[in-house]
């Protein structure tokens, strides 16, 4: 088995007996309980028996060539914020713990078991997914697969399932994305994640942060894997991804908001790969985007996630406020001071926002940019630091942000070097563009690393 198997390769090798799905699931199984390891830190609860008892069935259907798919028997993990029958659904938070477990799964789950893979456990992440750090001060905080001996924060809000996909604990993680939860962590350890059209995978079944803004996708090695899976999410049929020659691509680079105040191995790192694809004849232009700047003005009491969080948490934070994380309740706290005329200014200006910013990026097939301006700050630095803290933040979620306030889709995609600090590139594009970025992020992700 290559060192960092596929989708594509666990299920050929599945096919042809190479390996089994028992097998898949103990390996994890095994890297989840390595001391030496962040399976304590990455997993909130693991589902060991249950995965077990589950990969043995797939096995059995195989034998009797009717597997529900060619990736049944894969393990995957599944982000804290997601209902799965019979379990407690903790968000993160000890304010959960007493929860009735829950009843069902969520859809985006059952359509994974019904896919036939195989949930290995609940992952870590920032408590009620309010933050794009992931420290977490209630399960402890995973560190980034670059430089362990030092300690970097994973990213948030889904911290757990990019580490979990990092270290080979899954092969597939269900996280979700409300201003950049899946593609900032994939950032930082060097993976991909995924934001899909928010419409197109329902949000029925997960906690919510903003409802405006949530999105459910996945993390995982390639942007092929992150292909299948967000099929499978979206209950659509899994095809095959042809990736689009880099020669020809029309990528354009908002020079607005999304290129301030990099981190210099960020600045250094996108701009290599853009060389590089330039080189391979991809057509770049550099476009001032105006309307970005309305983003932080839609967000100056907080925007849709304090509104909204607010709405959710305000009878939870009367009776368990005190045990929630300070850094989420302040934030949440926002949204108090927000008026019901605030919020419809917020919903009016986002129309507008979305029309003008499509209408401007309308004849490229993708913007390209820095998934976040910062790399991975060491997690000592941020614990101590409340000011630090929210700048690094920010610094984290900003670029993120923008395609979720446009309702975008996006991928992000290591562009580092092996041995260097993680440095993610995004592709982005009007709603309703997923299978087009997949296209283009298929095409270049081999190619931006060299």
């Amino acid at each position: 088995m290559p060192a960092n198997p596929t989708l594509a390769s666990l299920a050929a090798d599945l096919d042809t007996g190479r390996t089994t799905a028992r097998k898949l699931v103990e390996a994890c199984l095994a890297r989840i309980a390595d001391p030496a390891g962040e399976g304590a830190r990455a997993f909130i609860h693991v589902d060991k028996d249950a995965a077990i008892s589950a990969a043995d069935a797939m096995d059995h259907l195989r034998k009797a060539h009717a597997a529900p798919s060619p990736y049944a028997g894969i393990p995957v993990s599944i982000k804290d914020l997601y209902d799965i029958k019979g379990q407690v659904t903790r968000a993160g938070s000890r304010a959960l713990e007493d929860s009735a477990p829950a009843e069902a799964d969520a859809p985006v789950v059952a359509r994974l078991r019904r896919t036939g893979f195989i949930v290995i456990g609940r992952t870590n992440m920032t408590e009620f997914a309010y933050s794009g750090i992931g420290i977490n001060p209630h399960y402890g905080t995973p560190k980034s697969v670059f430089n362990r001996s030092v300690g970097h924060v994973p990213g948030g809000s889904s911290s757990g399932a990019a580490v979990s996909i990092a270290d080979g604990m899954a092969y597939g993680a269900l996280g979700t994305d409300t201003g950049g939860s899946c593609r900032i962590p994939a950032a930082y350890n060097g993976i991909v994640g995924y934001k899909p059209t928010q419409a197109r995978v329902p949000l029925d079944g997960g906690v919510p942060l903003s409802s405006s803004l949530d999105s459910f996708g996945p993390l995982a090695r390639s942007v092929g894997c992150c292909a299948v899976l967000d099929a499978v999410l979206a209950e659509e049929a899994v095809k095959p991804l042809h990736p689009r020659p880099v020669k020809g691509m029309r990528l354009a680079v908002p020079t607005t908001v999304a290129l301030d105040d990099l981190d210099e191995e960020v600045a250094k790192t996108f701009e290599r790969a853009l060389e590089t694809l330039s080189r391979h004849g991809a057509l770049i232009e550099r476009i001032e985007v105006p309307e970005f700047h309305d983003v932080g003005a839609m967000s100056s009491k907080g925007g849709f996630a304090a509104a909204e969080s607010y709405a959710w948490h305000r009878y939870l934070l009367t009776s368990k406020g005190d045990v929630y994380d300070p850094r989420v309740r302040v934030r949440i706290l926002r949204g108090e001071a927000i008026s019901a005329a605030d919020y419809i200014d917020i919903l009016n200006a986002r129309r507008s926002f979305i029309a003008r910013t499509e209408q401007r990026i309308a004849p490229y097939d993708a913007l390209v940019l820095p998934t976040t301006a910062n790399t991975p700050p060491k997690i000592a630095d941020l614990v101590a630091d409340d000011k630090l803290f929210a700048t690094e933040n920010l610094r984290s979620l900003r670029n993120c942000t923008l395609i979720n306030m446009l309702d975008g889709c996006a991928i992000s995609l290591p562009a580092h070097r092996e041995g260097e600090m993680p440095v993610g590139l995004m592709l982005a594009a009007a709603g309703g563009s997923d299978r087009r970025i997949f296209e283009l992020a298929a095409g270049m992700e081999d190619v931006i690393r060299v």
